[in-house]
């Protein structure tokens, strides 16, 4: 099947959707008019009350998640079924794991949230049975938000600035073991700037080497970009608005290593978050703020697996499509969530509050 057809059938929205978000207009419009007949399709996790904002897509059938308390559950047959893998020490101590990266069905590892030793990392190899804790941070000046692997071996954990610029942790043999770093390359945070954790997605790589940290809470929302894995750095002042703690980009997607997705806003409810996405077709190097964005604050943003410029950004008040490479969004459903990822096969899988986990699929209408 051509990858057109799958496009159209599988980012198609429902026709219950909400349509609050404006529609693309041009060569959009005519992509968009085949984007009926698919939504989210929500998967019972039997957690409602965790809140998953870790989020690994191995396939359309597999999939992990991490969230609050401690859990973290795997499914492997589409989300009929999910299995409870949770660390035990996570669980007894409550750990927020806001991030988890996922090799395969049995390999994964997974970031815990905090200050000092709070932030922590935990490494499977047996599909959850068993996890080795392969990094506890030492310093109470750090806070690691997120994490992203290159390959099965190569990663990063980013902290929050110390001494005024952010740290970067770095492994080369598949999160077994981790090192700190040196930060000479990194350029001076600004006042009052930092990671969010909302997602797992404020630290992503494309490509052997390429990786980007978005930033916010400080005067501008930034983005740096390292082709080196991390050892060094360029800024680049973002279009999404801060001069907010709450306020700034909390998730990247890049399709390759030159062109990337940004969303973010304001985290508060009911505060309003206006060019809350942007987009960059110079590996970061600059941004162009969406010309209609997302109509609220989006936690959450994956590139679609088939075409060259769909997309899937997330948040507490829905879902949003862009068909022409983050130039315009539409909204494609009204539910809740926290992080979306998508597989080279086509599944796309988002998580958030109260359990909620769900796949992309199509909907069918009953034969006439």
């Amino acid at each position: 099947m051509c990858a057109a057809v799958l496009l159209a059938g599988v980012l198609a929205a429902p026709a219950q959707a909400d349509s609050g978000g404006a529609q693309p207009s041009g060569a959009g419009a005519q992509d968009a008019q085949g984007l009926r007949g698919a939504g989210w399709a929500v998967k019972d996790t039997g957690k409602p009350g965790v809140r998953f904002r870790g989020l690994a897509a191995v396939s359309r059938g597999t999939a992990w998640l991490a969230g609050s308390k401690g859990t973290v559950l795997r499914t492997a047959d589409g989300g009929r079924s999910w299995q409870d893998v949770s660390p035990p020490a996570a669980v007894a101590e409550g750990l927020e794991l806001r991030d988890i990266e996922a090799f395969d069905g049995r390999r994964a590892v997974a970031l815990s949230i905090g200050e000092g030793e709070a932030s922590r990392i935990l490494r499977t190899e047996d599909g959850g049975a068993t996890w080795t804790e392969t990094f506890r941070n030492p310093d109470p000046r750090a806070f690691y938000d997120c994490m992203t692997f290159f390959d099965s071996r190569h990663g990063l954990a980013v902290s929050d600035s110390v001494d005024g610029r952010f740290r970067i942790l770095a492994t080369d043999d598949g999160g077994r073991a981790w090192r700190v770093l040196p930060d000479t390359g990194m350029p001076q945070a600004l006042p009052g700037e930092a990671g969010f954790a909302a997602s797992g997605q404020c630290l992503v790589g494309s490509g052997p080497r390429d990786v980007w940290l978005a930033t916010g809470g400080g005067p501008v929302a930034r983005v740096l970009h390292s082709a080196d894995r991390g050892l060094t750095w360029r800024v680049a002042d973002s279009t999404v608005p801060a001069g907010d703690p709450a306020r700034g980009v909390f998730a990247l997607a890049f399709r390759d290593r030159t062109t990337g997705l940004a969303v973010g806003g304001d985290y508060r409810t009911g505060q309003a978050s206006p060019l809350a996405a942007a987009r960059s077709a110079d590996s970061g190097r600059s941004w162009s703020q969406a010309a209609t964005p997302p109509p609220a604050y989006r936690s959450g943003v994956a590139w679609y697996p088939y075409g060259r410029s769909a997309a899937l950004a997330v948040g507490p008040t829905g879902t949003d499509v862009t068909t022409d490479a983050g130039r315009s969004w539409w909204t494609l459903d009204g539910g809740s969530y926290d992080t979306v990822d998508c597989t080279p096969d086509g599944g796309c899988w988002a998580a958030g509050e109260k359990g909620r986990a769900a796949r992309l699929e199509a909907v069918r209408s009953p034969a006439s």
